[in-house]
């Protein structure tokens, strides 16, 4: 309590020395610091608590103590969500930054325990949710060539799980992190390819997978992410100084909460997607995306060298009104069809344009393309 006081009465000093705007962040820090002691005084207990012999039968003591951890965490997510002061400069950075930190936070307090629990691995080689052929935010290596426009689209992007939690009923609990770029450009003379425009995806995933009877499984997936994009100088005219097809750069940006639900019979695959985006710039743009697909390997071909597959999704979305977008996959794994390899197909994509930069442009073309899945 002591210490306590100190920080504040050295916050209270300081603020008679700086400006208005500086002040303020530093209210936001000194505040976010004590919250961030009292938390790591409960992981603390908790760590604690997972190092010693834990008996089974005190195990239902172990889990109070991680939900009273969990409480407090939320607890910090309302009081970070529902401030209304005269912090708008900084109220959007600050939401981000704070609520980053409690997830790590929470991460912890579960890896902490997992000893105690069940199995885990840190860093799995293989993803436990396999990514929706036909979904294009998924984790792409490789590039689509337009069959009849001189559009080229190069995807680089990866998805790591950080931890799997393995369990006794044929169950995988995952966590993972989500970095992706797609980037579209042009073919002109002299084997050339101007960027237009880039979008980057970052963010953070959960997954729920279990293993049914037979080859059948089921499972979820939940994202958490952030997409901004931009134009890029490929798209503007040094010559007239000006941007191409009367198309200026702008402020596009959004957070999003994705959940992915699906069933597995042998190799063919079927999901629904539900993405409710609560915060975006232009904010015309739908804030409930509805998506439904599916994938199938043609496992029945006996080859050990590729596996034939196709794959289709729709996705509902919208500006003004909601509009059907397209994208159907026809190709061949080389690798396991469930596991790391390259793909080689035709794909046709219909709808509104991908790229954030040209999000109310309606576009129809085939492409044939290619991607390691690392």
């Amino acid at each position: 309590m002591k210490n306590v006081k100190l920080e504040l009465s050295f916050r209270t000093r300081l603020q008679d020395l700086l400006p208005k705007s500086l002040r303020i962040l530093i209210n936001m820090s000194a505040d976010r610091f004590i919250r961030m002691k009292q938390s790591f005084i409960s992981n603390r207990i908790i760590c604690e608590i997972a190092s010693s012999k834990t008996p089974r039968k005190d195990n239902l003591k172990v889990m109070q103590h991680i939900l009273q951890s969990v409480r407090n965490l939320l607890q910090h997510i309302v009081t970070d969500f529902s401030v209304e002061s005269a912090t708008a400069d900084f109220e959007m950075t600050n939401k981000k930054s704070k609520l980053l930190f409690v997830m790590i936070i929470f991460l912890i307090n579960l890896t902490s325990v997992s000893n105690a629990q069940i199995k885990y691995e840190l860093f799995p080689s293989a993803l436990n949710i396999q990514p929706f052929a036909a979904n294009f935010l998924e984790p792409k290596a490789g590039f689509l060539l337009a069959v009849d426009d001189n559009k080229l689209r190069l995807d680089i992007s990866i998805s790591r799980d950080i931890i799997h939690w393995y369990q006794s009923d044929s169950s995988t609990i995952s966590i993972g992190a989500d970095l992706f770029t797609f980037t579209r450009l042009r073919s002109i003379d002299d084997f050339k390819f101007p960027v237009e425009t880039i979008d980057y995806l970052f963010g953070i995933n959960a997954g729920y997978k279990k293993q049914l009877e037979g080859n059948n499984e089921c499972g979820i997936r939940f994202r958490l992410s952030h997409i901004s994009t931009h134009l890029v100088d490929g798209q503007f005219d040094a010559q007239t100084q000006t941007w191409r097809n009367g198309r200026e750069p702008f402020v596009y940006s959004k957070e999003f909460i994705e959940l992915f639900p699906y069933y597995r019979i042998e190799t063919l695959r079927a999901y629904l997607g539900l993405t409710y985006i609560f915060h975006i710039i232009p904010k015309e743009i739908k804030k409930v995306n509805l998506q439904l697909g599916f994938d199938y390997f043609v496992t029945q071909i006996e080859n050990d060298f590729f596996t034939p597959f196709i794959a289709y999704d729709f996705r509902l979305n919208g500006i003004d009104k909601f509009v059907g977008n397209n994208i159907i996959s026809v190709g061949l794994k080389f690798g396991d069809w469930k596991s790391k390899g390259l793909s080689l197909y035709y794909s046709y994509i219909s709808g509104k344009s991908i790229h954030g930069q040209l999000y109310d442009l309606t576009e129809n073309y085939s492409n044939i393309g290619f991607n390691f899945e690392l």
